[in-house]
């Protein structure tokens, strides 16, 4: 039996790595003599770097950079096995996780960090850039990112405005003549999981604002801002892409990006996939078990379970979903190449129980996946 395990990360609780590991072991107390292919995946959030530096034999580096709320913290990113690629995923130096919940508060959280880690990439002599944007504690329209690269965003008076995306609701002007003259050089892939436009009620700051600390408040005061910000960035770039796909991305770091260097956008599961080469791995295999920490209607828009059904389903491979928790349209992913869904939790549990058991719960859902598996194949015989 050939088994495929490619599970993203258990977020904030187990690596996909980690997850992948944990599978093996799992399928390994049932069917001892299995062979079984770890592929960790990610989706362009927490965990892309390791996924990319793993298939491409590369290594990690670190950096000391600004985190969300300006403090000094020691983010990675990678270098792929060639020396020619750069891997950076916003959430090392930018993400939720970074900024504990009563200090959060995405008026004020900054993208720098990120930008830091893109001029650490150029310094390193790189021009081939992939950037996962998944996971931001950010919404300033990746102002913050484009400033540590030489941009200046003025007031009317012509003053540096502070950090964060609520004081885009007093820019006046862009000055791009100290913008990294290397960004020119460059090739960005930006791997991003959603489509969002930059404004509006399935924008930046409407869609994913309150998981980041806004109130209903703040959400209509940070889109606002975001609006004022797109159109000065517009006539600045000559860019007018606020509606594109994916502009919403990361607190609106996927808009930054698209205006101020030369980037493009790209489901982040589809790059990691190519680049592990999945597609040449699950010919011929029986299974494929992915997995995520929480499996809900959002897995269903393209996040990485999904991204993994579609490859395995052109090669006729079923795939099965083992998931930390099941949420509101779960069962939406059936429609789209998984076959079926398994919740690591056995017991009514806390969230903090099961996050801090991540391993342990997952190699035993594995193992029971693996009984309920070989009962099926005793009932074919």
């Amino acid at each position: 039996m050939r088994i495929i395990v490619a599970p993203d990360s258990f977020k904030g609780s187990v690596s996909a790595l980690g997850v992948a590991e944990a599978v093996e072991r799992g399928i390994r107390a049932v069917f001892p003599e299995a062979e079984v292919i770890k592929v960790p995946i990610a989706d362009g959030g927490e965990g892309t770097v390791e996924a990319l530096v793993a298939a491409t034999s590369g290594r990690l580096l670190h950096a000391m950079v600004h985190g969300p709320m300006g403090e000094p913290l020691r983010a990675h990113w990678g270098i792929s096995g060639d020396g020619a690629t750069a891997f950076i995923e916003m959430a090392s130096a930018s993400g939720l996780p970074l900024v504990p919940k009563e200090r959060r508060d995405p008026r004020i959280a900054s993208t720098f960090g990120t930008g830091e880690l893109i001029k650490a990439a150029l310094d390193a002599g790189l021009r081939r850039l992939v950037v996962g944007i998944g996971g931001s504690a950010t919404n300033d329209g990746g102002t913050g990112m484009a400033r540590a690269l030489g941009a200046r965003f003025l007031d009317a008076e012509g003053g540096e405005l502070p950090e964060g995306g609520a004081a885009l609701a007093r820019l006046a002007s862009i000055d791009l003549s100290g913008l990294d003259h290397r960004l020119a050089e460059a090739s960005i892939l930006v791997a991003c999981d959603v489509d969002n436009p930059l404004c509006g009620p399935r924008g930046a700051s409407a869609v994913y604002g309150p998981q980041k600390g806004a109130t209903p408040e703040m959400v209509q005061e940070l889109d606002a801002a975001l609006a004022v910000f797109a159109g000065i960035a517009t006539a600045a770039t000559g860019r007018d892409i606020a509606l594109s796909a994916g502009a919403g991305a990361a607190g609106g770091l996927g808009a930054g990006l698209l205006f101020f260097t030369p980037a493009s956008l790209r489901p982040g599961v589809s790059i990691v996939l190519e680049t592990t080469g999945f597609g040449a791995l699950v010919q011929g295999a029986d299974l494929v078990i992915t997995g995520e920490g929480r499996t809900d209607v959002q897995t269903a828009m393209g996040k990485a379970p999904v991204g993994v059904a579609e490859v395995a389903r052109r090669h006729g491979v079923p795939v099965i979903c083992l998931s930390g928790g099941l949420g509101d349209g779960a069962d939406e992913v059936l429609d789209h190449g998984i076959d079926a869904l398994l919740a690591t939790v056995p017991q009514p549990m806390t969230l903090e129980a099961c996050m801090g058991q991540g391993a342990t719960l997952v190699e035993a859902a594995a193992a029971r996946l693996c009984r309920v598996l070989k009962v099926g194949l005793s009932l074919r015989r």
